[in-house]
């Protein structure tokens, strides 16, 4: 049935075909990007690979890989994470799902790749650690999953800002704070002696002063590496992803980094980025800066400014996702009904948990979407009956039966115990490793 009335309409097979091309045209944004850094200690790391092929049953798809590792105490965390985690998030994905599948697994894949590229580096005894911002474009839907204080921020081409990662430094949330010290850990800032405290919290031992990271096994393993995901979908108008380390947003805000490198190419626009931050306090860190524009291949411009109407200052941003505490709702602009198109940005997914058993649960109607036989993190296969529910030991009512899947190898259900605090954690272990 075409319409309510029951009426068929022939429409001539050179339409059809037009429209089909047309709506194949609109479905691939051009994707461009552009990268910049200035160096102090030499621990910020990239990762960008584009136009990666998906074999589907009736075609080949592409998606990017956009990523920012912002190592400290060294290297070695950054470095490993650049080489081994696109390939854990993307051994976390059943072969064979279409793309709306594979989009629903992008965020429990996420997961279950931070927690392994954790795992596995961990397992060298190496005490560095690293940020990331790592960045899946597939179509117009972005996907994102951030540990610690990078960020990844985009403008639409309509003017709205939406920051799509999650700040971990502990002095941003009172939750993660209770969380670390719920699990056995100390939280408080550097005592210089005589009562005086100064500078960040930090978690104590170690002195980090993020909650989430890959490595920083010498802090102890409730500093975990499950990832805040977000997944968006761009309108087809397109946008601006600006991804950068806290050398950039320590100095700068979104608003700056934007308007600073406004018309300029993703290239030229990064090193604006970079200059317009290290201008302000100094090179006192690595900063680095990824500019991707996403756009419909009809417009080879990056996004222009903002109309007229919109640049009084506090009309330019029309809608966000996540406002700044300083901002409220008064700074949205009175001219959003006089707009012919709204600022179409459709949140598809966000979780911030730093529960396993909750992230990794499947709550998509897919059906085999996940392998039974395998370990839900690590993905070694598991004997029929050796596998422990991510579910076992919770008290999560929803579940009745604690034996359900997904499923945890022996080793990976000890790394969920240790983040939450219910053994020793991996500082205690390398400690005793090391005398």
């Amino acid at each position: 049935m075409l319409s309510k009335s029951g009426d068929h309409q022939t429409v001539p097979l050179s339409v059809l075909l037009k429209r089909e091309l047309a709506n194949e045209k609109i479905e691939r944004p051009e994707i461009s990007h552009g990268q910049a850094n200035q160096s102090k200690k030499g621990e910020d790391f990239t990762f960008v690979k584009t136009e990666c092929q998906r074999v589907l049953g009736d075609g080949v798809t592409t998606y990017s890989v956009f990523a920012l590792f912002d190592g400290h105490n060294g290297s070695a965390a950054a470095i490993y994470s650049k080489e081994n985690l696109l390939n854990n998030v993307l051994g976390a994905i059943p072969p064979d799902l279409n793309s709306d599948e594979w989009l629903s697994a992008l965020p429990r894949a996420l997961v279950a790749g931070f927690v392994k590229t954790d795992k596995d580096f961990q397992e060298r005894a190496q005490t560095s650690g690293t940020t990331v911002t790592f960045v899946i474009i597939e179509g117009w839907v972005i996907t994102v999953a951030s540990v610690g204080d990078s960020q990844g921020i985009l403008e639409s081409a309509e003017g709205g800002i939406y920051y799509l990662s999650a700040d971990h430094r502990l002095d941003c949330s009172e939750q993660e704070r209770e969380r670390i010290t719920a699990c056995g850990g100390e939280v408080g800032r550097l005592n210089t002696g005589g009562g005086t405290e100064i500078g960040p919290l930090r978690c104590w031992p170690g002195g980090l002063c993020l909650s989430r990271s890959i490595g920083d096994m010498d802090v102890g393993e409730f500093i975990v590496p499950v990832p805040y995901v977000k997944q968006v979908k761009l309108a087809s108008s397109g946008g601006r992803l600006i991804i950068s380390s806290d050398g950039v947003w320590d100095a700068l805000s979104a608003e700056t980094a934007f308007d600073c490198s406004r018309g300029m190419p993703p290239d030229a626009a990064a090193s604006q980025i970079v200059k317009e931050a290290v201008g302000v306090k100094g090179l006192r860190d690595d900063t680095t800066c990824i500019v991707v524009d996403i756009k419909p291949p009809e417009k080879p411009d990056p996004p222009k400014a903002p109309p007229p109407k919109k640049q009084g200052g506090k009309g330019v941003f029309k809608s966000m996702f996540r406002k700044k505490p300083s901002e409220s709702s008064s700074q949205v602009g009175n001219n959003e009904e006089e707009d012919s198109e709204p600022d179409m940005v459709e949140e598809l997914f966000e979780e911030g948990s730093a529960s396993l058993s909750q992230r990794l649960d499947s709550k998509y109607p897919v059906c085999n979407m996940f392998k039974l036989f395998m370990c839900a993190v690590c993905q070694v296969e598991i004997k029929p009956g050796e596998g422990i529910s991510i579910h076992a030991g919770t008290n999560d009512s929803r579940k009745l039966r604690p034996w359900d899947g997904p499923f945890l190898c022996s080793s990976c259900q000890d790394k969920k115990e240790a983040m939450e605090g219910k053994r020793s954690s991996g500082a205690a272990r390398y400690s005793s490793e090391s005398e």
